[in-house]
């Protein structure tokens, strides 16, 4: 099993954001533990349909020396697409 990170490239509130992601939802949490990001900023369903966190340049910097493997924009869409839940994203 493994985590991944794309480029801390989206703006927002005078930071740079990318997305933690991994094969197994367990391993995402234990990982963004170890980071020392909040449980709280957990994405998942219902909300979006991939269990993912979104995380500052920053923390990426930090996730890579702990072993989260870089990826492209294409990459991080493909394990986005693997890992997604079926019918997870509820629509209003």
């Amino acid at each position: 099993m493994a985590v991944y990170v794309d480029a801390a490239i989206w703006k927002w509130v005078g930071h740079r954001w990318c997305h933690l992601l991994a094969d197994d939802t367990d391993e995402l949490h234990r990982f963004a533990a170890q980071l020392g990001v909040k449980r709280s900023s957990y994405q998942g369903p219902p909300k979006t349909s991939a269990p993912h966190y979104d995380i500052t340049g920053f923390e990426r910097d930090r996730a890579v020396r702990l072993g989260a493997i870089e990826c492209s924009r294409e990459e991080i869409v493909a394990v986005f697409r693997r890992v997604r839940v079926p019918k997870g994203k509820i629509r209003p």
